[in-house]
């Protein structure tokens, strides 16, 4: 008779590890809102079983994660959620993997085609004169040939201010981040300022129109602008 092959032992996790799990399950379990402090590290190592050391390894690593904050002479605080983390982590796993960063735009175009119907349906005219106001400084860079990211990172930002979704603002911001960085990391030709101006103004004047074919349209005319200058170093390297 054929026996089936015994299956290996699963190691232990790291003792850092457990830490980890057992931290989380505590602030879990108790409701822990952010801001709150944690019991002081002499406690919890007692209560874990583990020294001060193993303790403080897997307290950095969820500082790391974005879970924990420790405020030297302070204390150890609950920190509340951020996207942070996982922008530091994607934009640093791109690296100089063009077709990672040619996807990350095409979910960020599509996000953005997507939600965009209702930012016409609730937008209000402070929103769309704060618009203008950056397209206007993206313009007075662009004429001196000058970057205008932080601009392009707000006008993004205001777009969809008016709905209120937290999440998605911070989607927004990783893609767009993200996108910046991973750039860095594979030297990106610059898009041409003046078109990307241009971009920006016609989708203003087509949100204050709530035309939403329209708008759809040119959002997804800028984005093929950053596809084409992807593609083309694609093609160079």
């Amino acid at each position: 008779m054929s026996l089936k092959a015994i299956k290996p032992l699963m190691r232990a996790p790291l003792l850092h590890v457990s830490v980890q799990e057992s931290l989380r399950d505590f602030i879990s379990e108790n409701g822990l809102k952010p801001g709150t402090m944690l019991p002081a590290e002499s406690d919890l190592a007692n209560q874990l079983g583990v020294s001060r050391n193993s303790l403080r390894e897997g307290i950095k690593a969820l500082e790391s994660l974005g879970v924990l904050e420790a405020r030297r002479g302070v204390g150890i605080f609950v920190k509340a959620f951020s996207f942070e983390p996982l922008l530091d982590n994607l934009a640093y796993g791109l690296g100089g993997a063009l077709r990672q960063v040619e996807e990350l735009i095409e979910i960020r175009r599509v996000l953005e085609a997507g939600m965009i119907g209702k930012t016409l349906a609730i937008i209000g005219d402070e929103d769309i004169a704060e618009l203008r106001a950056a397209v206007d400084r993206m313009g007075a860079h662009a004429k001196r040939g000058e970057s205008f990211a932080d601009e392009d990172q707000l006008f993004h930002a205001l777009l969809f201010r008016c709905q209120n979704n937290e999440t998605f603002a911070g989607l927004i911001d990783i893609f767009w981040l993200a996108f910046y960085k991973a750039s860095d990391f594979v030297n990106l030709d610059t898009v041409d300022p003046i078109a990307t101006w241009k971009d920006h103004a016609a989708i203003v004047d087509a949100v204050e129109k709530r035309d939403l074919s329209e708008v759809q349209q040119r959002l997804d005319r800028h984005y093929e602008g950053i596809s084409r200058v992807i593609t083309a170093s694609k093609s160079a390297s």
